[in-house]
């Protein structure tokens, strides 16, 4: 009897131990570009080595078939030319093929300043714990964070972040 209470007490620490698990988000410890890599249309690799030097940078989490993140995706394309300076990187966990169609279809492919890909190992996600799409994180040209956006927001905001910042 005393050898079953014990095994039980020393399950239940185990139970106990498994249960507290950290609930602070990658991105939070380490405000910083994470080192993520996306497959883009092309078929060929991006990656943070890859951002340029000196450049704020959003990373935008998105799904193609999202109404919020077409809406998203329009507005972003069509003022470009305020954040023709932000180096922007739209990341899906779609296949390349349907994020391409995504990029065509609201023009994000034309920009020198975007790059569009998927997300093969679902790093992104996991790593900024994201819930729902479209999700932003803002980073200065330090790559250092300066805002996440949970729910996506405008190229207004963003734009305004930015400058109030540079």
């Amino acid at each position: 009897m005393k050898k079953l209470f014990l095994l039980m007490a020393i399950s239940a620490g185990f139970l106990i131990a498994a249960a507290q698990t950290d609930t602070i988000p990658p991105f939070k410890k380490s405000p910083y570009i994470p080192a993520f890599k996306i497959l883009q249309t092309d078929s060929t690799w991006f990656a943070k080595e890859n951002i340029p030097k000196n450049k704020p940078v959003i990373i935008i989490y998105f799904s193609p078939d999202c109404g919020h993140c077409q809406i998203t995706a329009k507005e972003f394309a069509e003022k470009m030319n305020e954040l023709d300076d932000v180096f922007m990187v739209w990341v899906s966990r779609y296949a390349p093929q349907e994020v391409k169609k995504f990029g065509e279809e609201y023009k994000l492919n034309q920009f020198a300043n975007v790059r569009l890909g998927t997300d093969t190992k679902y790093f992104i996600p996991v790593f900024y714990d994201v819930r729902f799409t479209p999700f932003m994180a803002v980073y200065d040209k330090k790559g250092k964070l300066l805002e996440t956006y949970p729910q996506g927001t405008g190229p207004d905001t963003v734009a305004k972040l930015l400058h109030k910042k540079s």
